[in-house]
């Protein structure tokens, strides 16, 4: 036996074992996945209904500092309460609801500030 036909020999079962790792060589490292636990039972999310006034000033009289505001049909404000004025998500001005009310529209004296008609109103 020649020294060629001895590296042969082992050459080709040193390869097919390596070959072999090397194919399973993704079985090796099992990654865990991560597992979600299902909610405890009985804590089910807490959802609680928005009640805060919104509106939007479409009227603004500069000279008798006073502004009309539009409220969505089931809400509007009790007259002698306190809102404010939003513009950009910045405070802008606070109001004092004084009425009349009319649909869904209402008049409100501006306290401090300055408002815009398209202004936002809020409650808080």
């Amino acid at each position: 036996m020649n020294l060629t036909g001895l590296k042969m020999k082992f050459c080709v079962p040193v390869f097919a074992g390596l070959l072999a790792l090397a194919a399973s060589g993704c079985s090796w490292f099992h990654h865990r996945t991560a597992t979600v636990t299902p909610a405890a039972a009985g804590s089910a999310p807490i959802i609680t209904p928005n009640y805060s006034l919104t509106a939007t000033v479409v009227k603004v009289s500069t000279v008798g500092r006073y502004v009309v505001l539009s409220f969505p049909a089931s809400q509007m404000p009790k007259v002698d309460q306190t809102l404010f004025i939003y513009r950009g998500g910045l405070k802008v001005a606070e109001i004092r609801v004084t009425g009349p009310q009319q649909d869904s529209y209402t008049v409100a004296d501006l306290v401090s500030g300055e408002a815009q008609v398209g202004d936002a109103v809020r409650d808080q």
